[in-house]
């Protein structure tokens, strides 16, 4: 159940608000299992379903019955079908990450209420191409960000419809086809921590994710302002579907979520105020927040799947885990 408060209730906690911690991994990969708190994450709110999963499926179904070529038309590679893909692509970031930077950070409509950092992004800064921050995240984001996304989408469905990787119906396999749908968000959170820690290589850190990380202060369009190799890497949780058995249905939604999902877990906030009282989470955003801010943690996706508590790379937000992470600096900048 959401939490609900008063707007009188918010504006008296604004400064003293913090993110609850120690952050909590779903009772999914837990033992011994825990089914009654299963089905409250599955069904509850924030859940598996809500507030995100449901919408990426949802958006999935619709552009494939109503946005996407149909397949005889995706057999050959052809520059109206392709400048479509890329055009529907394109307005959807502008939709997503637009309409969440304009609320939070043109709009300012709560202020810094549940906001992670107090402070605003400055926006200006010879760190940032153009020299402002926002202008360079959108460069990156549209630009690098969607032809990319929209690159492996189109090979992709160009492959589907010349069976050139396997292709699922739902006719024959209904179960499967459910079954790979829910899997899929864990599919691409485990992708992600993978890819992600090999960006903080030492290598690739510095001549690829460096660009990332230049946004300490996030907002939206922080998300998916990346080099064109991280894109690469970032994006080819697609490749899944290149050998695994399934449905141009299930591609797009794994790559429409890798391509949105950025923009929420970037926002800068915990919660949004709606209807001016009604205090909604984001999900826990707080937990990608403090890779931002220490670098070397949460690798992963909100903590979904628990790769960085696996791993030991986890920080669940909590004093202790703040004083193990510098002592861990410390450690690392130490004189040999």
């Amino acid at each position: 159940m959401a939490e609900i408060a008063t707007d009188k209730e918010v504006r008296e906690r604004i400064e003293d608000w913090s993110p609850e911690v120690p952050i909590k991994e779903p009772p999914v990969f837990v033992w011994p299992p825990r089914p009654r708190a299963f089905m409250k994450y599955v069904f509850g709110y924030p859940g598996y379903f809500l507030p995100r999963n449901i919408q990426y499926m949802i958006l999935a179904l619709l552009t494939w019955f109503y946005l996407t070529p149909d397949m005889a038309t995706m057999k050959t590679f052809q520059l109206d079908w392709i400048a479509w893909i890329y055009g529907r692509n394109l307005a959807l970031m502008l939709l997503v990450f637009g309409g969440w930077h304009l609320r939070f950070y043109v709009f300012k409509a709560q202020g810094t209420a549940y906001k992670f950092n107090k402070n605003w992004p400055e926006p200006k800064h010879r760190r940032f191409l153009f020299g402002h921050q926002v202008r360079d995240n959108m460069f990156w984001s549209l630009v690098s960000g969607c032809g990319i996304w929209t690159a492996y989408e189109v090979v992709t469905l160009w492959a589907f419809a010349n069976a050139y990787i396997p292709y699922l119906h739902w006719e024959t396999s209904p179960v499967w086809f459910v079954i790979l749908f829910l899997a899929l968000p864990y599919l691409r959170d485990a992708h992600f921590y993978l890819v992600h820690r090999l960006l903080h290589t030492r290598a690739l850190y510095r001549s690829v994710h460096y660009l990332h990380h230049k946004n300490v202060n996030i907002g939206p369009w922080s998300g998916l302002a990346m080099h064109p190799v991280e894109h690469l890497l970032y994006f080819s949780a697609i490749l899944l579907h290149w050998v695994v058995i399934s449905h141009p249905i299930h591609a797009i939604f794994n790559i429409q979520a890798t391509g949105l999902v950025p923009a929420i877990a970037h926002a800068g906030f915990d919660k949004y105020l709606f209807a001016g009282e009604k205090a909604l989470p984001l999900g826990q955003r707080y937990f990608h927040f403090l890779h931002h801010k220490y670098f070397e943690c949460n690798y992963g996706a909100d903590h979904s799947v628990p790769m960085d508590k696996w791993f030991g790379s986890l920080h669940d937000g909590t004093p202790e885990a703040d004083a193990l992470m510098k002592e861990r600096r410390r450690r690392a900048h130490a004189p040999a």
